[in-house]
């Protein structure tokens, strides 16, 4: 998910998404630590996305 396409949902909109995302995130992990993903830089990328999510939750909060 690109920055451009976070800035423009709604905050409700972010919140929902931050954790449908760590959702995934985990249970990315726990498929990998089961067994090896096929494309474990899908580990990377959904973390990242939590991070850009969070951010701009936080940016929001702040103004």
């Amino acid at each position: 998910m690109k920055q451009s396409e976070i800035k423009e949902l709604s905050t409700a909109e972010l919140q929902e998404k931050l954790s449908e995302t760590k959702k995934a995130y985990a249970d990315l992990k726990m498929t990998h630590a089961v067994s090896p993903l096929e494309n474990p830089i899908q580990l990377r990328t959904v973390r990242r996305n939590v991070a850009r999510l969070a951010t701009e939750l936080t940016k929001r909060d702040d103004q």
